[in-house]
């Protein structure tokens, strides 16, 4: 079922750079990986509970599995990959040693490491934001929801702790990116129909915000201080490109996003894991690898430089 959607695909988008095929196994007609110019990055595969490091050639290099459900992942400075396990938050090295593991009975979908050292992390069902400390030890804690409240597996998703000490959270199953203060207040709400599975605040004080497949969503948008939305791209905007559940983002140096288009809810295969876009909409990057992945949830590019833990990479 992918061989057909990726030949449509290829024909399309126009080349900026060459083509990286892999062997189509249901007829000799290989199938392209990439279109346009690669990036080496790193992904969550959320169905197969893998996180991958890929060549920019799109060739995966570097696997580790056994984590369900895997969201939310960040190249640290020092090399190491931090990930969600599904319900908690795993360190990993290059040669896959644990060095911080926190679990919890909770779901988590996002987690961050902090310029102090600690790891940011929300629980979905118990609504709590946490900062934990290396030794594991939780050194804040936030609730969002009554102690004892069980917000369900769709109360949120991506969250981040902002420079300024509030947390931007995308409330997938309310519809709504919250802004938080540090004492867990509400400072803003922003409507996100579809389901807001990322949001990321960026330099200009502008919030870049991805949508599920719901009613009204199935894009990506940024939006002002003021509520204007100042930017967006939905499903029908990218001539051959489908956009399906949008996912993680990253904003590049060069103004171009790179989204995440996670192809579960029976979508495997019928559009690319990886679209690069410019500000003016062009797509400049494709990347499907459907042999080696199913649905892709997160990614970081590593060729973008930066220290995640000052939030000099808007992921």
């Amino acid at each position: 079922m992918n061989a057909p959607f990726l030949r449509g695909i290829a024909l399309a988008i126009p080349l900026t750079a060459g083509v990286v095929f892999a062997q189509d196994k249901t007829n000799s007609t290989p199938a392209p990986i990439q279109e346009g110019a690669g990036h080496p990055f790193v992904c969550t595969d959320y169905t197969q509970g893998k996180a991958f490091i890929v060549s920019r050639e799109g060739k995966a290099e570097w696997e580790y599995g056994g984590i369900t459900n895997c969201n939310d992942i960040w190249v640290l400075p020092n090399g190491n990959l931090l990930f969600d396990t599904g319900h908690g938050v795993r360190e990993v090295t290059r040669d896959k040693k644990v060095v911080f593991d926190y679990e919890s009975t909770n779901e988590i979908y996002a987690c961050q490491r902090l310029a102090n050292g600690n790891t940011f992390l929300a629980e979905c069902n118990s609504g709590r934001l946490l900062e934990v400390d290396p030794g594991g030890k939780i050194a804040k804690e936030i609730r969002l929801l009554p102690e004892g409240t069980n917000g369900g597996h769709s109360y949120l998703r991506n969250a981040r702790k902002l420079e300024n000490g509030n947390y931007l959270v995308a409330h997938f199953g309310l519809k709504v990116v919250r802004e938080y203060d540090p004492q867990g207040k509400v400072v803003r709400e922003i409507p996100a129909p579809g389901g807001p599975h990322t949001a990321i605040r960026l330099p200009d004080g502008n919030t870049l915000i991805s949508c599920g497949d719901g009613k009204g969503g199935s894009r990506v948008f940024e939006i002002d201080a003021h509520d204007k939305v100042v930017w967006e791209v939905r499903n029908g905007d990218l001539p051959g490109v489908s956009l399906k559940f949008m996912a993680g983002l990253q904003r590049l140096p060069n103004g171009n996003t790179v989204m995440a288009n996670w192809l579960g809810h029976n979508q495997f295969g019928n559009a690319p894991h990886l679209i690069e876009v410019t500000p003016d909409k062009k797509v400049v990057w494709t990347f499907s690898d459907f042999k080696t992945m199913q649905t892709i949830s997160s990614v970081q590019l590593l060729d973008v430089p930066g220290d995640v833990t000052r939030g000099e990479i808007l992921h």
